[in-house]
């Protein structure tokens, strides 16, 4: 079964989220949603404290490959393809971040409670990185 049939994806989407943005933006909403928890423990906290932290991110993340792009060709990608490129390269950070914001995104409507919302979204983070480890290994090695 390939990793596109395990995830439920199109190889597109399979790469962008197995790419090192994807991981690090896992990593990056798991530390802001534990950091803005013991701070207010409110889901409202966490999902602003997300949703800004990957914004901000998510930005430095295409100016830097913007301005790689444009120094490793000397100017003649031109900027609104290396921005294009930029963002194309960073798009994991953003799409990893959709789950866990939609169940913040329920405690804040109080459809649930705050607490079962940050464990939740917390819980959803580690299983996808789990999940996207366990795909990278998979390629390595057929042994358990």
């Amino acid at each position: 079964m390939s990793d596109e049939q395990l995830l439920g994806t199109t190889p597109k989407v399979t790469r962008i989220l197995m790419s090192e943005e994807a991981i690090y933006g896992l990593i990056l909403v798991s530390g802001m949603i534990v950091v803005s928890y013991d701070l207010t423990g409110t889901s409202l906290s966490a999902l602003i404290t997300v949703v800004v932290t990957v914004l901000v991110f998510f930005a430095a993340h295409v100016y830097a490959g913007t301005l790689s792009r444009l120094a490793a060709t000397d100017g003649k990608a031109g900027l609104p393809e290396s921005i294009g490129g930029a963002v194309h390269h960073s798009l994991g950070m953003l799409l990893v971040s959709l789950a866990p914001v939609a169940i913040l995104l329920l405690g804040v409507t109080r459809v649930v409670d705050d607490d079962f919302a940050i464990w939740c979204a917390l819980s959803i983070d580690a299983l996808a990185l789990g999940v996207l480890g366990w795909l990278a290994v998979a390629k390595w090695t057929r042994h358990f």
